[in-house]
């Protein structure tokens, strides 16, 4: 059975998140206020689904390894 792509999924949602995060901070600097509560709020919800990947990743290895 092949195992899923689990480093390469959370390596990209954690790279979304970043780059999201990144934008609320110059949406701020630049003047866009309405914008950055929710570009903030999506980067979040993409870190905290890159970890959560990760936490599957390392419960798949541990069922596949008993």
């Amino acid at each position: 059975m092949r195992q899923p792509p689990f480093a390469s999924l959370s390596t990209a949602l954690a790279a979304l998140g970043t780059a999201l995060g990144f934008l609320a901070v110059q949406l701020r600097t630049d003047g866009y206020e309405q914008y950055v509560e929710s570009v903030a709020t999506a980067s979040v919800v993409m870190l905290t689904t890159a970890a959560l990947t990760v936490v599957s990743w390392v419960r798949y290895r541990q069922m596949s390894s008993d």
